[in-house]
């Protein structure tokens, strides 16, 4: 029986920090609004952090069907690879977790948002589909993750849903504004993944798993993940602009710093394994700006 410790690794906590970002987001937008429902916004959190461990437990899983976790891989050790967790146990996981899911989405659409039928009814599919994708990314027989569709998949769920889904949910209002916070915090989610991709490359390229990292290649790959880490601040002051916010709000700002040393130590690095402790730092990164942007908003 796998221990404590392996389901812990295998759910990949330093990820969560970035499905949090996303609802914080929306719910931090959503607190300027008259009818906030703060009940909403912390049921999307819950949802949204099963989520994210049903998509680890499926990478793990598929990438080791596929062959992708070898003995080459220079990133963590994944469980199912090693034989920490076996194929079986990870697949009963994944259906418990997805289950869970569904129950925190369920009482989110139905109990804590309230929405009428017809809204609920379009929830419901989002949220199956979310499921699905989460698990399609590397299992099954055409993982979109294999063609380099990820990063298409995680900009719309983790960026365009997660923020615009969680402001819809938090004040059952609409406002095509927040398509702009909802784009930046899907660029910076697309940033983690191409950072993890880069960090695979060559191990990828191997084994057929045609990220979009590996159809750039890095050189190319580093500059598209400068655009996905600068252009979310872009976004944000024009969101500020049109809303005409306070002039504080442009404090947000003061955190570009550490995202750009960060993007020197990236492009002065040798790739592969020395990659892998930013993919945690841009995750958490990413939520401090959500929190510093969410705060200077509201007051």
């Amino acid at each position: 029986m796998a221990s404590f410790k392996s389901w812990i690794k295998a759910a990949r906590l330093r990820t969560l920090p970035l499905a949090l970002a996303s609802v914080a987001m929306g719910g931090l937008v959503a607190a300027t609004h008259p009818n906030f429902n703060l009940k909403a916004v912390v049921m999307t959190a819950i949802t949204a952090l099963f989520l994210q461990i049903i998509s680890n437990l499926a990478n793990d899983l598929g990438d080791s069907h596929k062959g992708v976790d070898n003995e080459k891989r220079v990133g963590p050790r994944r469980t199912v690879q090693s034989g920490e967790i076996s194929s079986a146990s990870m697949k009963k996981a994944i259906v418990v977790v997805s289950l869970l899911a569904l129950v925190s989405g369920l009482l989110l659409i139905f109990w804590a948002a309230s929405l009428t039928v017809k809204t609920s009814a379009i929830f419901v599919v989002l949220g199956l589909g979310a499921i699905v994708s989460a698990i399609k990314y590397t299992v099954g027989k055409n993982p979109y993750g294999y063609v380099g569709l990820g990063d298409l998949f995680v900009f719309l769920f983790f960026g365009l849903l997660g923020v615009a889904g969680t402001w819809f949910l938090a004040t059952r209002s609409w406002d095509w504004l927040i398509i702009l916070p909802s784009a930046a915090m899907g660029l910076f989610s697309v940033g983690v993944l191409n950072l993890n991709n880069m960090r695979d490359l060559e191990n990828d390229r191997r084994n057929g798993k045609n990220t979009l990292a590996v159809k750039l290649g890095l050189q190319k790959a580093f500059v598209y993940h400068c655009l996905l880490v600068l252009l979310p601040f872009v976004l944000l002051s024009i969101f500020a602009l049109i809303i005409k916010a306070d002039a504080r709000v442009f404090l947000f700002v003061i955190t570009l710093p550490l995202f750009l040393v960060d993007l020197v130590r990236i492009k002065n690095s040798f790739g592969g394994s020395s990659l892998d402790p930013f993919l945690r730092k841009l995750s958490l990164k990413t939520l401090l700006l959500t929190i510093v942007f969410g705060i200077l908003i509201n007051f």
